[in-house]
């Protein structure tokens, strides 16, 4: 019972149900745990862009700390150099003000020679930093292209080098000539891809015949028949051993513009009719051919190294070792023209060396000539696989 009673004011004791509501909620716990996460996340985030600014803070102030640096040194060296030449000029003049004392003769020739010493000294230094600054541009114009393109490149001098090179195989030799005479470039296409083929040989014929013939006596001379770019000439001639180089175009005064398969510009004969001779008026002690009987014409150059060789002349010979269709053939064929073989050396992968020596022979006809010529295939031209695009 109440203290008191009024009416209308009685209240029931019992609770009274709140209407449901149809609102989702979520439990507090939730809420809370989301909210921390939220947090959380908020101050990784800060902590992220305060790490961002102090690190740009702490490099603007190194950039800053350099340029002042920088810009220290650059007036320390002004001032420096502004007291340099005022120091000189007062050293200048007390040393003008005070007598110089007299050298002795010996002694101004000793300094005359020390100059000019020093001098000559200077120019070879000055020609090698500028051969270097050369190097440095032209392998600068090569930096300038992708490998892509310097791969394409080569490709394209490799494909220009096979043509040529076929077509000097599959013509005469007087055709070939005019071809290089109308368009000196293709000596030069020709000669710059061979170098770079040779590049992927084990060894260079031209490097056998230097070693071999580096021990010849002093004023042996050699006639190098298809030369190219005469390396040994450049190779023997300072030893004491004359080279004569012989090529279809001349591109350096070491060589002499010649048809090999022609008459050469030396001296020497084939003997007279109805006799066995070694030929006369000859001076040539060596004759070499470094894989240059390439024209179809190419037994005229062996007639032709006969006329100018001396008596037990050597003929050399390096061919590539796949236009032989029979070593034997090859040897009888040279041999039929007056050599005797006196070595071979089958020894290398790519190429086979042959050295014959000059000997008497019986006069030849134009007829006999003719019959000769007709077995140049002993040698078959170096072909090429055509490669056809695929579709």
């Amino acid at each position: 019972m109440p203290l008191f009673d009024v009416p209308g004011w009685s209240i029931s004791a019992e609770p009274v149900p709140e209407p449901d509501s149809r609102k989702r909620k979520r439990p507090a716990s939730d809420t809370g745990s989301e909210i921390q996460s939220r947090v959380h996340s908020a101050e990784i985030n800060l902590e992220k862009l305060v790490k961002k600014l102090t690190r740009k803070r702490d490099e603007g102030d190194s950039t800053t700390h350099k340029s002042n640096s920088a810009s220290t040194t650059f007036k320390s060296k002004s001032r420096r150099k502004k007291r340099e030449p005022q120091s000189a000029v007062n050293l200048d003049k007390r040393n003008i003000s005070s007598p110089m004392p007299l050298m002795k003769a010996s002694e101004r020739v000793t300094k005359k020679t020390k100059q000019s010493h020093d001098s000559r000294i200077t120019e070879p230094e000055e020609n090698s930093r500028k051969d270097s600054e050369q190097l440095d541009k032209d392998s600068d114009s090569l930096s300038g292209l992708t490998s892509m393109q310097k791969n394409m490149k080569q490709k394209l001098e490799g494909a220009r080098f096979r043509l040529l090179n076929q077509m000097l195989y599959e013509s005469k030799s007087e055709d070939a000539h005019r071809m290089m005479q109308a368009d000196p470039t293709v000596y030069t296409e020709y000669h710059s891809g061979f170098r770079q083929q040779v590049l992927s040989w084990p060894t260079n014929p031209v490097d056998h015949y230097v070693g071999t013939l580096s021990s010849y006596p002093v004023k042996t001379i050699v006639a190098d028949l298809g030369c190219g770019d005469a390396a040994i000439a450049h190779a023997l001639i300072p030893k004491g051993i004359s080279v004569l180089s012989f090529d279809l175009r001349s591109n350096n005064p070491w060589v002499v513009e010649a048809d090999i398969c022609g008459i050469l510009p030396l001296p020497g004969s084939e003997g007279t009719e109805g006799s066995s001779s070694d030929g006369e008026a000859h001076i040539v002690d060596v004759v070499v051919f470094s894989l240059s009987l390439m024209s179809t014409n190419w037994p005229q150059s062996i007639r032709e190294a006969w006329r100018i060789l001396k008596p037990n002349g050597e003929l050399k010979i390096a061919e590539v070792t796949s236009r032989f269709r029979s070593l034997e053939e090859f040897v009888s064929f040279v041999s039929s023209i007056g050599f005797k073989l006196k070595s071979k050396d089958e020894r290398n992968t790519h190429f086979t060396l042959f050295e014959f020596k000059k000997i008497s022979r019986k006069f030849k006809s134009p007829k006999d000539w003719v019959n000769i010529f007709t077995k140049a295939d002993t040698l078959k031209p170096c072909e090429y696989k055509r490669r056809c695009a695929s579709n």
